[in-house]
């Protein structure tokens, strides 16, 4: 059995993570027989929006106690999650990635990553244990290895804007349908593009399986090769 550390960034597309995707990928890996652990980096939120208005609302939150939402309170801060003890990485989307887990939806490619977020991608990158990112979560992955000479192979579906700021921080973008994934079989890196094209939770589901297929076959692989070496 793998064990696979999902990152949540709140709860809500608005300012966490995307609940759909959220509980699409924690279905599609316990489907898959893995282990999961939830975890969140202790910090405030950018913001909170009214997810009916879609208006900020000037209230304060952390993003590790809305996170506990989603994962109905078992849920570890993400500073006491160390890539020795995990198979494989997940991160699912929501405008929360893009807004607490790093600041690419105000600084576009000047983001910066949170340290604890950058801290475990690469322990997972040079421990060779596979990520797995999606909807615009890949744009973390591409932050977090600009200028470290891996130039990971990404995908976020279609979206002309943000591939070409993928690319612009050293990344390869390809695109993919609603319900296909990128298997960057060198890095060990798998993305996906969820709602940033899907059209509804069912695409939503049948793109995040996929991309869950693939994490897990490689963190198997990775076990196998790391038990003989």
């Amino acid at each position: 059995m793998v064990k696979v550390c999902v990152v949540l960034s709140g709860c809500g597309v608005y300012d966490g993570s995307e609940i759909h995707e959220a509980v699409a990928l924690l279905l599609a890996l316990q489907k898959a027989g893995a282990e999961v652990i939830c975890a969140a980096p202790d910090i405030d939120q950018m913001h909170v929006v009214n997810h009916m208005a879609g208006q900020e609302t000037g209230e304060a939150r952390r993003v590790l106690d809305e996170s506990a939402r989603i994962a109905r309170g078992k849920i570890r801060d993400l500073a006491e999650i160390h890539a020795a003890d995990i198979d494989a990485l997940f991160i699912p989307g929501g405008f929360g990635a893009a807004k607490n887990l790093c600041t690419f939806a105000t600084m576009g490619t000047n983001c910066i990553v949170n340290s604890q977020v950058e801290r475990i991608i690469i322990d997972m990158f040079e421990r060779k244990k596979p990520v797995g990112a999606v909807c615009i979560a890949p744009v973390i992955i591409a932050k977090v290895f600009e200028g470290r000479g891996v130039n990971p192979v990404l995908t976020i579906g279609t979206d002309k804007s943000t591939a070409d700021a993928i690319e612009g921080m050293g990344a390869r973008h390809e695109n993919r349908t609603a319900t296909e994934v990128c298997v960057d079989e060198g890095n060990l890196i798998v993305t996906g593009p969820a709602y940033m094209l899907a059209e509804n939770i069912g695409e939503v589901f049948e793109g995040i399986e996929a991309a869950v297929k693939e994490i897990v076959r490689l963190a198997e692989q990775q076990k196998k090769r790391h038990a003989s070496a």
